[in-house]
């Protein structure tokens, strides 16, 4: 290449640069910052991840000596601190039954309802409905546990689900209805599911006709 030619390709850089360089400039930045965010977020929830295991670690232990007060601060941390981990979620439903089996329908009520409200994944989220239904079920409050599970349930849930709404009816004396939900399970299980189809033909045989 010739000067004459070095020069006229050095004056058509500075002249693109003059017209698109601070542009130029501009997007490279905030690609940077952009990958600099992302890169942060990341690290921000390998930790929070991290740390909510910890957390989970010690509820087990809580439940495993059942230390009731102990169960409770564990999962009101968890909620406070980790709430958008996996970690909060199934925190809440070891929470809810060991105070449910512990005979504190309060506890179990108020973590299903967090779980229900704040769950990530549709699973978890359909267990804690169907196990908050089971505890206003106890409690007799059947219309708020039916409307609990209004929702349109997951495939996987909905033999389980409309099993559920079945006890909740019956509990109504609402026969017919609670035949339809019992028949619907019945229609879903497998034919050689043989205790599960027993236990709903039991139902369905208890409420006669």
């Amino acid at each position: 290449m010739s000067y004459h030619d070095e020069q006229e390709s050095l004056e058509s850089v500075k002249a693109w640069w003059a017209k698109w360089g601070n542009t130029t400039t501009w997007i490279v930045l905030v690609a940077l910052i952009i990958m600099a965010g992302y890169n942060g977020w990341n690290s921000w929830q390998r930790r929070q991840t991290a740390e909510a295991a910890v957390m989970y670690e010690h509820l087990q232990e809580a439940v495993n000596g059942n230390d009731q007060a102990l169960i409770g601060r564990v999962a009101g941390d968890m909620e406070d601190k980790f709430g958008g981990t996996a970690y909060a979620q199934m925190t809440a439903l070891m929470a809810a039954k060991a105070f449910y089996m512990a005979g504190n329908a309060a506890g179990a009520k108020r973590q299903l309802q967090w779980a229900t409200d704040h769950a990530k994944d549709a699973e978890y989220k359909q267990i804690a409905k169907l196990r908050l239904a089971l505890v206003l079920l106890d409690e007799k409050q059947y219309e708020a546990a039916l409307k609990l599970l209004d929702d349109q349930p997951l495939d996987s849930f909905k033999g389980v689900i409309a099993d559920r709404r079945g006890d909740l009816l019956a509990a109504q004396g609402k026969r017919d209805d609670a035949r339809k939900s019992y028949q619907l399970v019945l229609d879903a299980l497998p034919q050689n599911d043989t205790f599960a189809r027993q236990l709903v033909q039991f139902k369905l045989d208890a409420l006669g006709g």
